[in-house]
């Protein structure tokens, strides 16, 4: 089961699984369009420090399950357009969440 730790602010998480595993930061570009902002280009960052602050951090078993979920966050926030940069993170944040607590 996973557990999701709030940064003091609360505008970032760190989500961490029951089995152990490496530590990634996720960073993405966020990017102004016609009918909106979008979110691409997501990366990920093997990590011992996450940066709870400004981004989101993730437990993953292996560099194949991070590419999995980078693959995953590209295809479903590829079409998406937010109307401002916290909506945008809010929404990668959640689905970060609600894909760990699977």
């Amino acid at each position: 089961m996973a557990r999701a730790r709030f940064s003091e602010i609360g505008d970032a998480v760190e989500i961490l699984s029951a089995h152990s595993g490496m530590i990634y930061q996720l960073n993405w570009e966020t990017l102004p369009g016609l009918r909106g902002l979008s979110c691409s280009d997501f990366k990920a960052a093997a990590t011992n420090a996450p940066d709870r602050e400004r981004g989101v951090a993730f437990d993953c078993a292996s560099e194949a399950e991070c590419a999995a979920l980078l693959a995953e966050l590209e295809k479903h926030f590829g079409p998406q357009r937010f109307s401002n940069n916290a909506s945008a993170f809010e929404a990668v944040k959640s689905y970060v969440i609600e894909r760990h607590a699977k």
